[in-house]
């Protein structure tokens, strides 16, 4: 029984992916909030390097608050440019 109401839950869940943007790379369907995701994770690492080698790392402090929130930020505008919000 359990695993039944497990299994609808389930399903009921996916349903609401039906009309979600998508963009198209390589002949393929991505779901735009991947790409945002891959794109904002990049982001964070590549700030995280900057900020390690200008030195301002040791200043901040809360690294992983800082760098998840210039990852969310870097996420939010692709997904702003992606879904024309922006431009």
């Amino acid at each position: 029984m359990a695993r039944s109401l497990a299994l609808v839950a389930l399903a009921a869940s996916l349903s609401g992916c039906a009309g979600a943007p998508s963009i198209g790379l390589s002949r393929a369907y991505f779901p735009l909030w991947l790409l945002s995701a891959v794109i904002g994770i990049a982001g964070a690492i590549v700030a995280w390097r900057i900020l390690i080698a200008t030195g301002w790392a040791d200043i901040l402090g809360f690294p992983l608050l800082v760098n998840t929130a210039i990852g969310l930020m870097i996420a939010e505008i692709v997904w702003l440019l992606g879904t024309g919000h922006i431009l």
